[in-house]
């Protein structure tokens, strides 16, 4: 076990070994894009893992700081600001504030979450770049990139589509498929096309400054694919050692586009840092930002299980620059490449900073046997989570890390998370400590009863109750978050069997005193569950300290049988959980269609405009209001309803293709919109005199257009 020395680990199966190297651990969780709501996928990737780790660490007394903010830079702004009719800021204000505010409700627990539109981000970024320009470890180069003539505008990666040559995936963007994961440069695609215009964009010359990543590469062999071979995760160091076996190329920082962080160089007009370059450089504005903040006393997001005290503004520095400071990141496979490769030899380059120890990048979740994509609608979103299901954030977090896509993807089902919650959290963990409590409350007037001798029986039970704590540890250590929360639950059905097995509701007629001592030993587990769940299941872990009484305490108390008091008190017992019926998944599986339907539509083109006409033309049809008085369909068709409709200077039959559409009982009294001298039209034997009109949606379907407001039949449209 960990004392409070800080620890290097190293891992072999099974076993940790240490190496008195940290002082302090710095975490960070990838930053998301404030360009739209972010997915229960991205919840599992990169951040519950790491608050579980961070918690863990905190109760352990770590000297240890979790970072994270919204990267509000890169093309992705601009065009949902496109897509939204409005600006960059809007978007970036709105989601930022959504986005932290999921990530608050669901309990991750950053010591700050911050923003990388703030100014000492632009400082920090510039300050960076200039430091390798002026150790001229940057290359200016003049090179052909893509350009949208009809924009007139340089391309940047995202602002380009086409086919990726990996697996031909149609719309690839110009860095990354997102379908493969494979990270790409804009001349790979196969028909490149401009997301501005939709046509294939020309080359044109334009001058940019260059990392040369292969100047790099025998530091980077050594320190990844020497040092990191045994520790790093599989993900992790096949890809990385893949990319460096295949040969590093130059890299471009920067980029032609009006969003982003100004290119601190005199002959750098209209070019902006390359998001790549400055969106990880956030850890280190966000933790400089938090140390102004605690140094002036103005400080929001430092957590109560730490402390601050007496910081000043420099001390940022030794949690990026100090030897003695561990460094992880917690990503998505993703961003492996920037993480273990760019954003390394940026830091390493600088002679300033620490490079990370550990990158434990998660694969992806996918939903319901499809990969999870917000943009094709096949998604659950952070906050349509909490909405449906208020102040039940355990449970999802208890389903997502159960199937962490810690070694390869994973797949999120309603149904599984259903099962989940109703036969592990309420009939194991749930169901187990309402019985203790309840037991407790029903014979010994609701306190702590006091223990008598242990039977072997019971101290079978203590040699697992005090082996489990250090198991789960060992996990979350390993960053096998999984086999942790395994862990978890182990501890509860331990109890479960133990109060199954003891049978003190039959004991308790003919031996109180042993009762007791039964229910002691279950109230001590359910204590030390206190202790245990924080990690993973923060608010039920608060519950249940409050429920039986308990202050904060340190992971090292863990295993213990003494936690709790004969005579505690304990509080009425609530349930922790409750069961998810099976109308409420329903109701997600159809919701989740909808939403996929809804993308699908809204991706499709719209109709074509038809041939211009001239004003004379339109003015010679006469558009009226006029009142449905009788609808039913038309024998022998499944398309035409037959309506009797009141136009004002007399009443008209007409035949109207709606019947797949309208049930004729819904139209009687409903206004409609027609053509009123259009001739005649002989259909099904009866004659149709005049044409409603409809609005055709995008799937085929029809509505009535119909005014905002009740008017009198025989009203003209003009």
């Amino acid at each position: 076990m960990l004392g409070l020395t800080r620890e290097r680990f190293i891992f072999v199966p099974h076993l940790i070994t240490m190496s008195s190297a940290y002082q302090r651990i710095t975490v960070t969780s990838a930053l998301p894009y404030a360009n739209g709501p972010k997915h229960i996928g991205h919840l599992a990737g990169a951040y519950i893992p790491a608050d579980v780790f961070v918690r863990y660490q905190r109760l352990k007394g770590a000297d240890i700081l979790f970072v994270c903010g919204s990267d509000e830079h890169g093309t992705a702004i601009p065009n949902q600001a496109l897509k939204e009719q409005t600006t960059p800021r809007a978007i970036i204000d709105k989601y930022h504030a959504q986005i932290r505010d999921c990530f608050q409700q669901f309990g991750i627990a950053f010591d700050i979450y911050h923003r990388t539109s703030e100014p000492i981000h632009h400082q920090t970024s510039q300050e960076i770049f200039l430091s390798l320009y002026n150790k001229k470890l940057l290359t200016e180069e003049t090179s052909e990139q893509y350009y949208d003539e009809t924009t007139n505008t340089f391309l940047a990666d995202r602002y380009i589509v086409g086919t990726c040559p990996k697996c031909n995936h149609p719309n690839a963007y110009g860095d990354q498929c997102e379908k493969c994961g494979s990270t790409l440069s804009p001349r790979e695609l196969i028909n490149p096309r401009s997301t501005l215009s939709g046509k294939p964009p020309v080359l044109r010359p334009t001058k940019h400054w260059y990392l040369p990543l292969q100047n790099h590469e025998p530091w980077l062999r050594d320190w990844i694919l020497t040092s990191h071979e045994s520790d790093w995760k599989t993900n992790v160091y096949g890809q990385c050692k893949s990319w460096i076996d295949a040969g590093l190329q130059p890299r471009a920082m920067t980029r032609d586009l009006d969003w982003g962080i100004k290119v601190p160089l005199p002959d750098a007009e209209g070019k902006v840092l390359y998001v790549w370059f400055d969106a990880p450089i956030g850890y280190i504005s966000a933790t400089r930002a938090l140390f102004d903040e605690l140094a002036s006393g103005k400080h929001q997001f430092a957590t109560p299980q730490r402390s601050f005290a007496n910081a000043k503004s420099d001390d940022w520095k030794k949690w990026w620059q100090a030897p003695d400071t561990r460094l992880i990141h917690f990503i998505g496979k993703d961003n492996i490449v920037f993480h273990c490769i760019i954003f390394p030899i940026m830091l390493h380059a600088t002679g300033e900073y620490i490079v990370p120890d550990n990158v434990p990048a998660n694969e992806f979740v996918n939903l319901e046997g499809d990969k999870m994509s917000t943009s094709r609608g096949w998604s659950i979103e952070m906050h349509e989570y909490l909405e449906d299901f208020p102040g039940r954030a355990d449970e999802l977090r208890y389903a997502l890390l159960t199937n962490l896509p810690e070694t390869k993807d994973s797949e999120f089902t309603w149904k599984d998370f259903q099962a989940k919650n109703n036969n592990e959290l309420v009939a194991i963990l749930g169901n187990f400590v309402n019985r203790a409590v309840v037991l407790t409350q029903k014979n010994f007037e609701g306190k702590v009863p006091a223990a008598g001798p242990w039977q072997p029986q019971d101290l079978a039970v203590i040699e697992q109750l005090k082996a489990l704590p250090g198991t789960i540890a060992q996990s979350i250590e390993a960053y096998r978050f999984r086999e942790a929360t395994a862990g978890l639950i182990d501890l509860a059905r331990l109890g479960n069997k133990y109060l199954a097995d003891t049978e003190p509701w039959k004991v308790i007629k003919t031996d109180p005193d042993r009762v007791g001592t039964i229910l002691h030993l279950a109230l001590q587990i359910a204590a030390n569950l206190a202790i245990v769940a924080e990690p993973f299941l923060p608010f039920t872990a608060e519950k249940l300290k409050k429920l039986l009484g308990l202050s904060a305490l340190p992971w090292d108390e863990a295993g213990s049988t003494t936690l709790l008091q004969a005579g505690q008190v304990l509080a009425d017992a609530p349930l922790l959980f409750q069961k998810i019926e099976d109308d409420i998944i329903t109701r997600q599986l159809d919701k989740l269609v909808a939403k996929k339907k809804a993308a699908e539509l809204a991706a499709q083109p719209v109709t074509p405009l038809k041939s211009e006409i001239v004003f004379d033309d339109f003015a010679k049809m006469d558009i009226r209001v006029g009142k449905v008085l009788q609808a039913e369909r038309v024998e022998k068709s499944k398309k035409l309803l037959k309506l009797r409709v009141d136009i004002g200077l007399e009443e008209r039959t007409i035949l109207s293709g709606i019947a797949e559409h309208y049930d004729p009982a819904t139209l009687v009294g409903q206004q409609v919109v027609l053509i009123a001298n259009l001739a005649p039209r002989k259909m099904m034997g009866m004659e149709s005199q005049g044409m409603i009109l409809m609005a055709e949606d995008k799937d085929g379907s029809l509505r009535l257009v119909q005014p905002n407001a009740v008017v009198a039949p025989g009203s003209t449209v003009n």
